[in-house]
Formats: C-alpha cells, structure tokens, sequence
C-alpha cells in the first residue's frame, strides 16, 4: 500500500496519507492545494532476526480488564515478547469482540489465550500445576521490579482492572505482589505499558 506525507503551504499542515484515505491533493484542514514530501510502500520489509530467549515460561492473566483496546494492545505485546498464554478473566473482552482483533492486529491468532469467568480459580488450577503467581500492583508491600530476579519456574503475572486494579481477594494466590518503579506526579501507567515494562523484565531481555 503506497503511504506519503504531504505538506500545505497555506495552513502550514503536515499530514500522513495512504491509499484508503482521502485528501491526498487537499488539506484536510483547510481544502488548500497539498504537496508530497515523501513516498514509501508499506508492504511489510523482512523482519529482523528473532533473538533467543532465556529458558523462561510467563504467562499473563488479565483480571477484568474492561478495554477491548487495552486487551488487543496486550495481545500484540505477548506476540513481541514471548508470552506463553494469555488467560482472559471476568469481563476482560475476548477476540471475539472485533476491537479487540482490530488493536490485536492478528496476534490473537499467535498468542494462545483461553476465557474464565473467575480469576481465583485460574490461579489456583496455575498453583496446582507448579506455576509461580505474581501480582503487577500498588500496594504498601509491593516489591520493586528493578533487582528482583524471576523465579526459575513458570510465572504467571496477573494484571488488573483500568480503575480497580487486581482485585485484592488474589493477593493470597500470589507469592509476590510487584510494581513498576516510576517518577511523575501520577504515579501509575496504563495496563498495557505497566504489563509490558514487567514482561520485558520477567522475560530476561537485556
């Protein structure tokens, strides 16, 4: 597909076109005549070599997470680094919702993902089988993620709610509740970006 980046003189715009969109001679903001700054195709270059990683198995468990954005981004995230299975709980939308596909952009049918009702009782079936649960939350006990070395066996990281965060009712499933170290008055990330900092993390990346 043929993209540019056009420029109106008038207005001063800069503005991206590709093939499926309009105003490619006229400015979107104020209808002036437009010209091509430069030209690309964006059919998809051969990728870069996938670099080997660790021995290490992480899984991701979203606990009612209530955007479908939120959810496609997550699963695009697990494609780039690794993630082992993502486990969609509660009212955590699923592929089958065409937003989440459309953020998902084709990782939901990479990533290996299954839905359950009840958060608790994945973790629990996770803990039976050997898995290492740990919890990506604020709390007065949090541990820090920077200097905190994974555990060797699988890891399961439980995510949260936009609003709520990981219900505190699976803090006891958890062996460790952790948090991403930060600067800034907010003090808190969006779902996505916390998960994939502590994924990069847990997945050994250099």
């Amino acid at each position: 597909m043929q993209a540019e980046i056009r420029h109106c003189r008038q207005c001063n715009l800069r503005y991206p076109w590709h093939e499926r969109q309009p105003h490619r001679e006229t400015c979107p903001r104020c209808g002036a005549p437009t010209i091509r700054l430069a030209a690309w195709d964006t059919a998809p270059h051969a990728p870069p070599p996938t670099e080997p990683l660790p021995p290490r198995t992480v899984a991701l468990v979203l606990d009612n997470l209530r955007s479908a954005w939120n959810v496609g981004a997550l699963f695009r995230t697990a494609d780039g680094l690794g993630v082992a299975h993502l486990y969609l709980c509660g009212i955590t939308p699923t592929p089958e919702q065409a937003n989440v596909r459309k953020t998902a952009l084709g990782a939901e049918t990479s990533v290996p993902w299954s839905y359950a009702p009840n958060t608790a009782e994945v973790l629990h079936t996770l803990r039976q089988s050997g898995w290492t649960i740990w919890a990506l939350e604020q709390t007065p006990t949090a541990r820090s993620l920077r200097g905190l070395q994974p555990p060797d066996k699988p890891l399961a990281l439980v995510v949260g709610n936009e609003v709520s965060g990981v219900g505190h009712d699976l803090f006891p499933l958890c062996e460790q509740v952790v948090y991403v170290p930060m600067q800034g008055v907010k003090r808190s990330l969006n779902v996505e970006v916390a998960a994939a900092i502590a994924l990069w993390h847990l997945l050994g990346m250099p």
